[in-house]
């Protein structure tokens, strides 16, 4: 089956040219589009045009990150107005407040997939409104609001008069999610009843979270969603307290809230990412156990082809099979690598880096030096400063007479983030001393040429989050491709990308602080610099070739290549997500919606009657286990029965009752086998769990209701 999939995102870095984007988030969404367009799959993308784009960056003479907004004329980057048939530019108008905001659209074509982005820079308009797609991420929370509410609502409304009928909706983060308000508001104007809309629009909606960190969801006071969609609450056909619970969590509005209860699939962006995340929604639904929480692992990658080097995609050409872009998910396809003698792979890596020096205008003795880059988002928990709090040692380390070590930074901080611009500012300060001077540099104005420079031509690529807090992070995966080794925290990606051979980690030792967690990070992390990765950079055979170190980019490449690519993602996600939600959406849309409005009465009643559900007894004998459960007026196979308890390993065991007979009216007994012989040890952690279940859920735990047995 097979039908369009709108991608909303806040951000897309699609190239140099397109200064639409922060970060790692804009630069996935980007190559997931190119992806796309290369496996030749239905989607577009929708974003906002921000005619100031993020900021350009500026370091002052003292060292301090200053942000500069140069406004970008969109006629002269590689973009067009959408027109309508009589040549003119496509427009919409949402309402905010008292009054309504027009936009146009822009379309970016990505081979055969069009992005298309909002822009209220536009004469029809008010100054204030003009200046509302202005900058990418304002700080100010009401601009940041009515932001999301044109690109949601906007979004919608441009593929409508488009007439582009998507089967799946993907809000990629939570600062999309505001869309789904507008789908369903379309349907309670045809006088469908708000649940049953909820339930059409949830069953074709999938939801991509990439935030481990409670404080990076955009939140918001119900006052001010008041504010600017009070509109909305008269034409959705409910009243304002049930709107505003789709996404309520304590006293605020929360945007992943609402994306979570307003989609059927939900997926974080590694393993790790979505244990995390399962946790975080967990402090939402606490009566679930955190494992049982929906929400699925679909690992990053980057679009290869966008960033490997020239020099070593002619090396691959050369070596790999003739249409190895096309199988580039084929870990038969990498294998050749190997068979690529030293000489001309370091021959190679080393022409990168002569390239990468001139580009960024560093010394070319650097050529002979061990390189680390370390290029990304300057947020407090990527800890660019780890190693900078032993400034001897460093010394002793970039300085050293036999193995010297050269750092290059570069990176943006918010301009609201003060944390960030301080690790900035410190990095600066410290590659302006004496001693650190040719040894530690800070890139200025990071950008995606710069990171292409970055990752293709340093020798080791540096990331140092604190754990668990790198939702994936990709640009390790871009270092890789080319031959650059990784040494990381095992988080994110590289939890599951290192293999023991193909670069080095940072070995988990847990603190009981913050501050000793970067003590002991900071010590495996000189530890493997000192002792492991300095001395093997410069151990040479009698070629005067690093016959380890090369023997390492081999399998780096080989390892992980084929896996942490965006071809594989999409896969993933096709297979994943948008295949099940584009059948479900059809499922529950068809014959005027008979199965939405089957589940919205169902889930209606289950809501109204949960309140008689009551574990009355649980009786053990050896390993048998019988309990007494009221149900009231709720029909037996419309609930699950389990025993649940520890399996001292951080998780679960379940085992399911069965019916045994009805004991009175509404009450029922249902009976079990312990699941471990060691019973009697089990009794006092195990509990009886009922769970509202339906074959139309997308799962068990649709509803967010259980009861259970003892508290």
């Amino acid at each position: 089956m097979m039908g369009t999939v709108a991608y909303f995102c806040s951000e897309f870095g699609i190239n140099e040219s397109l200064p639409f984007y922060a970060g790692g988030l804009g630069l996935l969404a980007g190559d997931h589009i190119k992806a796309v367009d290369d496996l030749g799959l239905p989607l577009v993308g929708v974003s906002l045009l921000y005619r100031k784009g993020y900021f350009q960056q500026r370091i002052t003479s003292d060292g301090n990150q200053e942000a500069l907004y140069p406004k970008i004329n969109p006629e002269e980057l590689p973009i067009a107005p959408v027109l309508n048939n009589l040549g003119k530019p496509v427009c919409i108008g949402v309402f905010l407040e008292n009054r309504v905001v027009n936009l146009m659209a822009w379309c970016v074509q990505v081979g055969t997939v069009p992005v298309y982005l909002l822009d209220a820079d536009i004469k029809e308009n008010r100054g204030e409104d003009r200046c509302l797609t202005a900058n990418l991420y304002p700080g100010e929370q009401n601009v940041r609001l009515q932001q999301e509410i044109l690109l949601g609502v906007g979004g919608v409304r441009l593929l409508r008069k488009l007439r582009i009928q998507p089967a799946v909706w993907h809000l990629n983060e939570g600062h999309v999610a505001l869309q789904v308000l507008e789908r369903i508001r379309e349907y309670s104007v045809r006088g469908i009843p708000f649940q049953t809309a909820l339930e059409a629009v949830r069953a074709s909606t999938v939801f991509t979270t990439h935030t481990p960190v409670p404080a990076g969801h955009d939140t918001y006071s119900f006052e001010l969603l008041d504010k600017y969609l009070e509109e909305y609450y008269r034409q959705l056909g409910v009243g304002r307290e049930e709107i505003l619970a789709l996404g309520k969590t304590g006293d605020q509005f929360n945007l992943t809230r609402l994306a979570l209860r307003t989609s059927s699939r939900v997926n974080g962006v590694s393993k790790i990412h979505a244990d995390i995340t399962k946790q975080l929604f967990h402090n939402w639904t606490p009566e679930i156990l955190w494992q049982d929480i929906s929400v699925d692992a679909i690992t990053n990658g980057i679009h290869t082809k966008t960033w490997l080097a020239p020099e070593m995609k002619e090396l691959f050409d050369k070596t790999l099979v003739k249409n190895w872009e096309s199988q580039i998910a084929n870990v038969a396809t990498w294998e050749r690598v190997r068979k690529i003698s030293d000489q001309e792979l370091w021959t190679t890596h080393m022409r990168i880096k002569a390239r990468m020096l001139e580009h960024l205008k560093l010394p070319g003795h650097l050529s002979r030096v061990l390189v680390v880059g370390f290029a990304r988002r300057f947020a407090a928990y990527k800890r660019a400063t780890l190693l900078l709090h032993e400034l001897e040692r460093l010394n002793r380390l970039v300085n050293h007479p036999e193995r010297p070590v050269c750092f290059i930074f570069a990176g943006k901080a918010h301009p609201a983030d003060g944390l960030g611009k301080e690790f900035l500012r410190r990095i600066i300060e410290v590659s302006r001393m004496d001693r650190f001077r040719e040894r530690i540099f800070f890139i200025e104005n990071y950008n995606i040429e710069n990171a292409k420079s970055l990752v293709q031509g340093v020798d080791l690529w540096l990331n140092t989050p604190v754990k668990p807090m790198e939702a994936s992070g990709t640009s390790g995966q871009k270092a890789a491709v080319n031959g650059v080794i990784n040494c990381s925290i095992l988080d994110g990606w590289w939890d599951e990308g290192y293999n023991g051979a193909n670069g080095w980690a940072i070995l988990p030792v847990i603190g009981a602080n913050q501050v000793e967690q970067d003590h002991l990070d900071r010590e495996s992390l000189y530890g493997l610099l000192e002792n492991e990765i300095a001395p093997q950079y410069y151990r040479s055979n009698e070629e005067s070739l690093p016959k380890e170190w090369i023997l390492k980019m081999k399998e780096s490449i080989c390892s992980l290549t084929p896996v942490f690519n965006t071809n594989r993602m999409v896969t993933d996600y096709w297979e994943k997500l948008y295949n099940p939600t584009m059948i479900r959406g059809f499922k529950f849309t068809a014959n005027n919606l008979e199965v939405a409005r089957r589940v919205a009465d169902y889930k209606q009643f289950i809501r109204k009657n949960w309140h008689y559900v009551q574990v009355e007894t649980v009786e053990f004998s050896n390993l048998q286990i019988q309990s007494r459960i009221r149900l009231g007026p709720i029909w037996h196979g419309d609930v699950l029965v389990e025993l649940v308890g520890p399996n001292g390993l951080g998780s679960f065991w379940r085992e399911k009752l069965e019916l045994e007979g009805l004991s009175s009216p509404g009450v029922h007994i249902y009976k079990g086998r312990l699941p471990y012989s060691s019973g009697n040890s089990l009794m006092s952690d195990a509990n009886i769990r009922v769970v509202p279940i339906s074959p139309d859920f997308a799962n068990d735990f649709e509803l967010e209701l259980t009861a259970w047995g003892r508290k």
